[in-house]
């Protein structure tokens, strides 16, 4: 499988009324799994700023098709990858799944742009985010290369 995927686990304030998770909740299951991921990397926040320029950056579109609820608290998946990574921009895709991967919950695509944190205009990522976001692409670095 391509991408990555973070355990998640799903708590009570995550629900809604009908104990099933809220709508809202998905794209923030999405951002603290991306922040997990990129974290690990050495890309956070420490003592209220960016450890790196590359944490500078701003969601430009995002959309989410529901599927199946999550119902209840436990663990799911977050399953995300980049679609196309670009010289400012990574297109992202991800899945809500369940713990045992058969059922997808949710499904989507977020796109981020860096930014300059200065002009807050588009600006390059850096080869490191760039080493470090191949991980996550769909199609491998070579093989794109193969197709052309």
């Amino acid at each position: 499988m391509h991408g990555h995927v973070q355990p998640f686990e799903v708590h009570f304030d995550d629900l809604d009324a009908m104990g099933i998770v809220h709508n809202a909740r998905y794209a923030v299951f999405l951002e603290r799994a991306l922040s997990q991921w990129w974290a690990s990397r050495g890309h956070s926040y420490a003592g209220g700023r960016p450890t790196t320029s590359d944490v500078m950056h701003a969601v430009a579109e995002y959309s989410i098709s529901y599927r199946s609820p999550v119902r209840g608290t436990g663990e799911i998946g977050v399953h995300f990858w980049v679609e196309t990574l670009g010289e400012s921009s990574a297109v992202y895709r991800f899945r809500i799944l369940s713990a045992d991967g058969q059922t997808v919950h949710a499904e989507g695509r977020r796109v981020n742009v860096k930014l300059d944190p200065r002009t807050l205009r588009p600006a390059p990522w850096s080869e490191d985010a760039r080493s470090a976001a191949r991980e996550l692409l769909a199609v491998p670095v070579e093989e794109l290369a193969q197709q052309r």
